[in-house]
């Protein structure tokens, strides 16, 4: 197995954790580093997008399909609840997650300082108003983690680099990172260039 993957990205991040969470043996493909890996991934994915997953003859793109798959075809631990009713609502928070704040985290990214003021201040009131959703278990919804956390993780690591601070209206959502920036899956995660960042959202 083989994740084409770029070394800063929010999204090959996300599967980076599902697969180090797992403890699943793979080659991860840096295309920042390796021109002819970058060159194999134009070939493969139509999208030329990372990440892009390869086990054996199925290819796969897009973190949330990988995620998805990585759950079913290697069980435990498992990422998502076993009841339908916990599942539907995991799934829910998740959508939320990826249709306002990852948007705002791509904005932010691919913004001028100036012109990102507008997507940080959305996304850091956004979390904060969500303060309440980080104080019923140890992870989202619960005290497993899943997949939701897998996506908040890469999000929550780069708040320092989208310059948000949360203060004290985001105490629950701080405790919430620090016990999951403590997993050692997801320090396995980082690539060196994400353990420079310094986290501090305090």
């Amino acid at each position: 197995m083989a994740l084409y993957s770029a070394s800063e990205s929010i999204e090959c991040h996300r599967v980076r954790f599902v697969l180090a969470e797992k403890g699943i043996n793979v080659e991860i493909v840096d295309v920042d580093s390796d021109p002819s890996a970058a060159a194999d991934l134009a070939e493969l994915n139509p999208y030329n997008e990372t990440p892009t997953l390869v086990d054996r003859d199925l290819l796969l793109h897009d973190a949330g399909v990988i995620n998805d798959y990585l759950d079913e075809r290697y069980p435990h631990p498992p990422l998502m609840p076993v009841d339908p009713v916990s599942r539907a609502w995991l799934r829910l928070v998740h959508y939320r997650i990826l249709r306002d704040w990852y948007p705002l985290a791509h904005e932010i990214e691919n913004s001028t300082p100036r012109k990102a003021e507008k997507p940080r201040k959305q996304l850091k009131e956004s979390i904060i108003a969500a303060n309440e959703l980080f104080k019923q278990g140890d992870y989202v919804l619960g005290d497993e983690l899943s997949l939701v956390d897998c996506t908040l993780g890469p999000l929550f690591w780069r708040l320092p680099v989208y310059g948000i601070k949360l203060g004290r209206p985001g105490v629950s959502v701080q405790g919430y990172i620090q016990r999951l920036i403590s997993r050692k899956s997801f320090k396995e995660s980082l690539t060196t260039a994400e353990r420079e960042i310094i986290l501090d959202v305090s």
